[in-house]
């Protein structure tokens, strides 16, 4: 049988995570919050709604990471 052109299709579904943060944070969240939607004529954001794109821009602009996953990627076999 021939090989398919497409390979797995990746589990994009939502992970539901519950962490704590310390109140310092959580205060700095909320500050943050309020400063963004200030910034863009809006009430505040709900300061837990942020927490997905800090992580997401943490981990795109963090070279060393960047850098280590592509190394991995292309070290794996393939098959």
């Amino acid at each position: 049988m021939a090989k398919l052109k497409l390979g797995p299709i990746a589990d994009d579904r939502p992970v539901k995570v519950t962490v704590e943060l310390p109140a310092a944070l959580h205060r700095d969240l909320k500050g943050y919050a309020e400063i963004l939607g200030r910034e863009a004529g809006n009430p505040p954001a709900d300061p837990i709604r942020l927490i997905v794109p800090m992580l997401e821009r943490f981990i795109a602009t963090d070279r060393a990471f960047t850098k280590a996953k592509r190394t991995e990627v292309s070290s794996k076999p393939k098959g």
